[in-house]
This record gives C-alpha cells, sequence and structure tokens, in this order.
C-alpha cells in the first residue's frame, strides 16, 4: 500500500532519477535514511522497474519516429511466438503494444530516414509469415514528449 510520501517519493524520481537521499529527504522532509530506505521498499515491490537516461533522438541520427499497425493472418501461437521475437530483437522497435480494434500491434520506431523506415517494413514486418497488413504513421511533430506517470 502507498502512502502520500511514497507517491510524493515516485513523483521527485520520475523528474530526476539521480536524486541523492538527502536530496530526496529534502524534498520528503525526512531523513536521508527514510528516503533511501522508502526508494529501496518501492523497487523491491516493483513500483520503481528501472531507471534510463532520455536520450535526444536527433543528436544520435534518428529523424523519423513513426507508429506502425500490424495485422495479423495468423493467430497460432508459432507465428506469433517468431513475430513477438522479431520485435525484442529490432532495435528501431522501442514499444509494442497489442490492440483491440483493427490492428492486433501497435509499433511505435525510431529510424535514422525515411528509406531506413521503408526497409524496416518492406524487408523486415512484410515478409513475416504472420503479418497480413502494415500500416505505417509518420509523425510530423511530438506535440508533448513521455511524460511522467500520473501518481
Amino acid at each position: 500500500m502507498l502512502d502520500s510520501t511514497d507517491l510524493r517519493l515516485l513523483q521527485a524520481l520520475q523528474r530526476n532519477a539521480h536524486a541523492t537521499a538527502q536530496e530526496l529527504g529534502d524534498t520528503l522532509h525526512l531523513s536521508p535514511s527514510q528516503a533511501g530506505r522508502r526508494r529501496q521498499r518501492l523497487e523491491t515491490a516493483g513500483y520503481i522497474r528501472g531507471y534510463v537516461a532520455q536520450l535526444n533522438p536527433a543528436l544520435l541520427g534518428l529523424n523519423v519516429q513513426a507508429f506502425i499497425q500490424i495485422s495479423m493472418a495468423s493467430h497460432s501461437s508459432d507465428p506469433v511466438d517468431s513475430f513477438h521475437s522479431l520485435m525484442q530483437r529490432q532495435p528501431e522497435v522501442v514499444s509494442v503494444w497489442t490492440m483491440t480494434g483493427e490492428a492486433d500491434y501497435l509499433l511505435r520506431v525510431w529510424c535514422a530516414d525515411l528509406a531506413a523506415l521503408n526497409t524496416l517494413v518492406h524487408q523486415v514486418f512484410l515478409p513475416h509469415r504472420a503479418v497480413q497488413r502494415v500500416q505505417t504513421r509518420i509523425v510530423m511533430d511530438q506535440i508533448k514528449h513521455d511524460a511522467p506517470l500520473p501518481v
């Protein structure tokens, strides 16, 4: 069970995952050791899955972001397992969701350019035996970047 201090701790860590126990203690009006113990407890309980750096895609040469909807031709376990494995191995694919509605999957991808996106769609996704249809939506601009969870 999370109390209000736990929620404030999670909010603080979403703003700055590098915050020290001293900084967290100051923010939460706790001692550094209490803040550290709370963080450890939330990590152990699985509320905090890890810490990552948010990188600038453009500075890394990743200039095209797209969302790709995939409809499956087959829903039997072997082709679907093979598709899931492909998604795990494909570095351009940064997120995959199963969906209700017309498409079975929604993928978020980052590519260097349109040629790389075209290659990904036509040489990786479309040839897969489980894939029936691929629809690509290229992101023109991202108005709100990935935000902290509303805790």
